[in-house]
């Protein structure tokens, strides 16, 4: 089933503003969710839409909320989320980085007491749009094992990395885990296995079962040992420049809220743009696997979808998206 974008985003708004968003805040986070939607992103979108809705009914997000900066010092700022949606959060911090990046080629905000931001990459696409390189990432509720270890104490913590480009931004937005848990339910939805094993399942075994790797919450860390680490580093990172809540206390709460992020910004007018095509013309020269297979850099599938979404409307589980209409 497939349905336009603006009857997504128009159908998201009218079930926010039902839940007391204003007009405007309503229009924000109902664009930045049917945008991931069409971008491909369903897990972070429609699918995710629903779970969204009941956190704002039992107060976890609250909608009449707003950001506000907390402390500031030259290029480097800490803003307070109050809870406030996530996305509404994320989008006014990365605006921010990217005026301080501008005015002085280097922005640096970092974000506390906010919620779950849906896609990450948006606000590297955001940054790129504006002609800045962007920088992001967030912590999680542990559900990850440090390598060696059984029970989750890292997050899945994802990082997003953004270098605008004219013919195609090159976006990279990566959880620290094999798979995102969106993922992981995207798979369990269709009915299907991982490609490759995605992490442990509840007897200690690796796992291409996406259902049992949500369950025993252990999942697998990209590079293993080296994700392992990443993931503890960007822990630290984040809580260390906004005094917020680690992953540690963010995992004290039933449901994952009042976490920590970080939108770093970098702004020149030359970008080289013509050494990026060489790098990616390069990268493009290998030859697939598979014969009917094609090499893509990060950000590339993303355009590829986005414009079938456009012109051929957005899939959607029909399910969820009957659940959305009946809110």
């Amino acid at each position: 089933m497939r349905v336009t974008f603006r009857e997504l985003k128009n159908e998201f708004k009218r079930v926010l503003i039902s839940l007391s968003f204003t007009e405007a805040k309503a229009e924000l986070c109902a664009e930045v969710f049917a945008a991931n939607s069409l971008d491909g992103v369903y897990s972070h979108g429609l699918n995710r839409f629903p779970v969204f809705a009941q956190y704002v009914r039992e107060g976890l997000v609250r909608p009449d909320a707003e950001p506000e900066l907390a402390a500031g010092k030259g290029l480097i700022e800490t803003w307070e989320g109050n809870l406030a949606p996530g996305m509404y959060n994320a989008r006014i911090c990365m605006d921010r980085a990217i005026t301080l990046a501008k005015e002085n080629g280097l922005g640096c905000v970092s974000l506390r007491n906010t919620n779950h931001w849906m896609r990450g990459g948006t606000y590297g696409w955001q940054a790129a749009d504006a002609g800045c390189i962007g920088i992001c990432t967030t912590n999680t509720t542990a559900n990850m094992p440090p390598w060696g270890g059984v029970e989750p104490r890292l997050g899945n913590n994802p990082l997003v990395i953004a270098i605008p480009h004219n013919d195609g931004h090159v976006v990279l937005d990566m959880a620290i885990s094999q798979f995102s848990f969106g993922k992981l339910q995207e798979y369990e939805f269709n009915g299907e296995q991982l490609p490759v094993p995605g992490g442990y399942d509840e007897k200690g075994s690796l796992s291409t079962d996406p259902a049992a790797i949500s369950r025993s919450m252990r999942a697998l860390p990209v590079g293993f040992w080296k994700g392992s680490g990443l993931s503890l580093v960007l822990d630290v990172l984040l809580t260390a420049l906004s005094g917020g809540r680690s992953v540690r206390d963010i995992s004290t709460d039933k449901k994952e809220t009042g976490v920590t992020q970080l939108f770093l910004c970098l702004h020149r007018e030359d970008l080289h743009a013509d050494l990026i095509r060489e790098i990616l013309d390069y990268t493009k020269t290998s030859a697939p696997v598979e014969p009917e297979g094609a090499i893509y850099y990060p950000g590339e599938q993303t355009l590829k979808t986005r414009r079938d979404n456009e012109k051929n409307g957005i899939p959607v589980n029909e399910e969820i998206w009957n659940r959305v209409l009946a809110m």
